[in-house]
């Protein structure tokens, strides 16, 4: 077998495909520049480290479920209220998810809380930390399916526990069920202080009750849990997506108006 062969080989029992790859060029690039056989071996193995980074990043992103890709930096701060640029840089550097703590973001529809939500968990699997993006009803869909399926413990165990990052969006756009709001107690209850987990609602939390079939006492334990270690932001302001048609002209000012007068009401 020649030399080649043999590397290739190796690189193959190794999981190595980007030295597989790269080697030819840069051993001629190496012998050009007189390099150390150090340098060559750093050089090798940073290429092969820094795309099976990139592999993982993208294997992550995808597990996510991330409806769309959302940025920090594409975050308006100049446009909604309530949201601290210095708060959100600072949850940013990803310390809450180390600490299981939560993120709650409150407020009208269109205002950036969901924008938020993935931008956070975004960077999160940018560091290869694996995180899931799911709504409120797709949760509570799946978990009926696997209770019905008598699966309901694997669930939570590969889909609630497994990911240090969990984001449920939409809480309160419906209204659930007795059995709904005790399986939602049970993300909650089973990632306390296991897991971090950031919530989005369009509801005060004086409204929670009426999400959860008005069972006070499960609301209570839900909201003792999520608010126990958290960072709770208040979104006020307009709609985005309505300014934007506003500003397309697809959208009556009036409207706009009112929409905005009501965003900023609801939340105080």
């Amino acid at each position: 077998m020649e030399l080649n062969e043999k590397v290739e080989s190796l690189c193959k029992e190794l999981q190595l495909p980007t030295v597989n790859e790269m080697h030819h060029e840069l051993n001629n690039r190496a012998a050009k520049e007189g390099w150390k056989f150090s340098e060559y071996l750093v050089e090798i193995l940073k290429l092969e480290a820094d795309n099976r980074a990139k592999r993982s990043r993208a294997t992550l992103t995808k597990m996510a479920g991330f409806p769309t890709i959302k940025t920090l930096e594409q975050f308006d701060f100049n446009f909604t209220i309530g949201v601290n640029r210095r708060q959100i840089e600072e949850l940013s550097t990803l310390e809450f998810v180390k600490r299981k703590e939560n993120i709650i973001l409150l407020g009208q529809s269109g205002v950036g809380k969901t924008h938020l939500a993935i931008a956070l968990a975004y960077a999160a699997v940018q560091k290869r930390i694996k995180a899931r993006f799911i709504t409120a009803s797709d949760l509570i869909m799946q978990m009926s399916h696997a209770k019905k399926e008598k699966r309901y413990d694997a669930f939570i165990r590969q889909a609630i526990l497994a990911p240090p990052l969990l984001v449920i969006d939409e809480i309160g756009y419906f209204p659930m069920s007795k059995e709904d709001a005790h399986h939602f107690f049970q993300v909650i209850s089973k990632r306390y202080e296991r897991g971090a987990t950031v919530v989005t609602s369009n509801l005060v939390f004086s409204q929670w009750s009426g999400i959860f079939a008005n069972d006070k006492v499960v609301t209570t334990a839900i909201l003792d849990r999520l608010l126990h270690h958290s960072h709770v932001i208040n979104i006020l302001g307009d709609s985005y997506r309505l300014k934007e048609k506003k500003e397309e002209g697809l959208v009556d000012s009036d409207l706009y108006k009112f929409q905005a007068t009501k965003s900023v009401k609801g939340d105080k």
